[in-house]
């Protein structure tokens, strides 16, 4: 069982920057691909930002410009850095990690909220 700690969310006015860390712990394989996603009220949980092992990135459109996702495999890591927040990005960011085997395995952490707002 794979276990993710997140942490990094927060209160920031619009224009500001946060920085989201979530650690995975307990995996018996490597994390193929590991990434945030969010839902903000009386919305679906949507994609933001996912890094394979490899390095391969995948944007939501939204984040594209602003976000940028980045991995440390050897701590199984992974980290979202968020520029020029907007009202609109305020959420509950949640942590994914998939394990590819005969399987897919995904993994959630329990959320950070971020809020954006003045």
């Amino acid at each position: 069982q794979v276990q993710l700690v997140e942490s990094g969310g927060g209160l920031v006015q619009p224009g500001g920057s946060l920085r989201l860390s979530c650690e995975a712990s307990g995996s018996r394989f490597s994390i193929d691909v590991m990434g945030w996603y969010r839902q903000a009220p009386g919305k679906q949980r949507e994609l933001v930002a996912t890094m394979a092992s490899g390095g391969s990135t995948n944007y939501a459109d939204s984040a594209k410009g602003r976000f940028t996702i980045s991995r440390d495999n050897a701590k199984n890591t992974v980290y979202l850095q968020m520029n020029s927040l907007k009202p609109e990005d305020t959420a509950v960011y949640y942590c994914n990690s998939r394990i590819i085997r005969s399987r897919i395995d995904d993994y959630w952490g329990q959320g950070t909220q971020v809020t954006v707002s003045s």
